[in-house]
């Protein structure tokens, strides 16, 4: 194939897909809507921090220098950009995505170009990686009670992500003296409670509604134990059963799964299912520091309610007599990222392939590649517990596809490896289930990556290091296949 590659979004997931692209001689471009790099990183609020440790969550071959003394980073401070920059055009707002035609697999790139306004331009391209992420972008408004909408309310109402969009001393003024009635259960709702608690302290409460309370962790400690050795070990993911796993390992799932059955006791707000339930399914959150602390003070008020309404005063609230009383909500209720995805189609037929049936999540191969879209890559979407660590081994993976290492299996067998991790995804989550996610089995995931690439996937030294040590990105440094696959399938040989 010819060596040029879009790659649309210049967040994480997109960096390095151009920087593993680059580095097997191709010619990537990185189409940015946005003046500068850095994704989701350039509208965090003030309060957010990683969800990782800093051992965790760093480049394989880059990792955080020893003056970053922070063990849980607000912001990553220290980015290297590979000399990247030529390869980057920023405000370059791709409008959407179309074949030249089917027989020799050319996509047009449209490009709204933002500086100036108004004008377009194509460019051609042999292979297209979607770096748009899943949590910006289109935010998912929830429906409310018939006439008890936002239209009835008389303060005001916003999506975190329009709060995120401001700046530090804008925000702080935005809910300065106010009282703030934040709707969600995740991360962007408790480091929003968290940052209004700093503002307005017990005067003027924050009162988070949780429709759906999921695990909410103090420290990064479980049971005494650090939470890494969970599932960042081979040993941990004894505990669950694995899509494409062998007879020994689903014996041993089965025999080790009532494990999964264990609760917090401790914990202030206690979830309807178990703590490993929505580890395995990335529901689980860190909370800021002190976050307790704050809930009893009284700057922070917690609240659980199946259903939520409006009314002029605020808030209508399940069990309670009167309206809880606001001056601003905040929707802290995530993303479109599925209709994102695939409104970037003007083929009404990727645009079925890329939703696929309701019942399902985005049917990607290997959390990567879509087995009836050819030429196309999707890298972000997916989620995991370690969410740069995944993303690096994907953009390798991809970049040693690009340059013909491996090729695919036919799209029967990519589709039948697609719904076995759809089945383990949702045996893990049930109801709970918020879309694809790798879990708590990174190494497993890792491995499949591994074994397509042709190296060894047993990347420690001696039976019990590989059992008991945790994995984390140095041990992925050194990533070069052993064995060059040739076995493919004809119908896949032009992906």
């Amino acid at each position: 194939m010819e060596k040029r590659v879009a790659i649309i979004g210049a967040g994480i997931s997109g960096l390095l897909a151009c920087k593993y692209a680059l580095a097997k001689g191709f010619h990537p471009t990185i189409f940015e809507a946005q003046d500068c790099v850095g994704g989701l990183w350039n509208h965090t609020i003030e309060s957010t921090k990683l969800q990782n440790a800093k051992q965790d969550f760093h480049f394989s071959d880059f990792p955080w220098p020893s003056s970053v003394q922070e063990m849980f980073l607000t912001t990553p401070k220290s980015w290297t950009t590979f000399d990247l920059m030529l390869n980057i055009l920023v405000y370059y707002l791709v409008s959407n995505l179309s074949q030249r035609n089917h027989a020799n697999l050319l996509y047009i790139v449209s490009i709204l170009l933002n500086v100036p306004k108004g004008l377009l331009k194509e460019y051609v391209v042999e292979f297209v990686i979607v770096c748009t992420g899943r949590f910006c972008g289109l935010p998912d408004i929830p429906e409310f009670p018939q006439d008890q909408g936002p239209e009835v309310f008389g303060g005001k109402v916003l999506h975190s992500m329009e709060y995120s969009a401001m700046d530090n001393a804008s925000a702080a003024e935005l809910i300065k003296g106010k009282n703030i009635a934040i709707i969600g259960s995740k991360k962007s709702a408790v480091d929003l409670a968290y940052e209004c608690a700093d503002v307005n302290g017990a005067d003027n409460p924050c009162t988070m509604i949780q429709r759906t309370v999921h695990w909410m962790l103090p420290s990064n400690y479980a049971w005494g134990v650090r939470i890494d050795f969970l599932y960042l070990n081979r040993l941990a993911e004894l505990l669950v059963h694995k899509p494409g796993e062998g007879f020994l390992h689903s014996a041993l799932a089965s025999i080790l799964s009532p494990l999964m059955g264990t609760s917090l006791e401790e914990d202030k707000m206690i979830p309807p299912h178990g703590f490993l339930q929505d580890m395995y399914s990335c529901q689980i959150l860190m909370l800021p520091p002190n976050f307790y602390d704050r809930v009893v003070e009284g700057s922070n008020v917690l609240k659980k309610s199946k259903s939520i309404g409006f009314c002029r005063e605020g808030l209508i609230i399940d069990g309670e007599d009167q309206p809880l009383k606001a001056d601003i909500v905040i929707l802290a209720t995530g993303y479109r990222g599925d209709q994102k995805l695939k409104n970037i189609f003007t083929s009404p037929i990727f645009q079925n392939y890329i939703l696929g049936p309701s019942s399902s999540t985005i049917s990607l191969y290997r959390q990567i590649i879509h087995p009836r879209i050819p030429q196309l890559a999707v890298i972000g979407y997916s989620e995991s517990l370690n969410n740069l660590y995944t993303l690096e081994m994907k953009c390798r993976w991809l970049a040693y596809f690009l340059d013909q290492t491996f090729q695919f299996p036919s799209t029967k067998e990519m589709e039948k490896d697609v719904a076995a991790w759809d089945k383990y995804m949702k045996r893990y989550a049930g109801k709970y289930y918020g879309g694809p996610c790798v879990g708590a089995i990174n190494i497993w995931y890792n491995d499949q990556l591994c074994k397509d690439i042709g190296c060894n996937p047993r990347r420690k030294k001696g039976f019990y290091s590989e059992l008991i040590e945790l994995y984390g990105p140095g041990d992925y440094m050194e990533l070069a296949p052993q064995i060059l696959r040739t076995e493919t399938s004809p119908e896949n040989n032009n992906l």
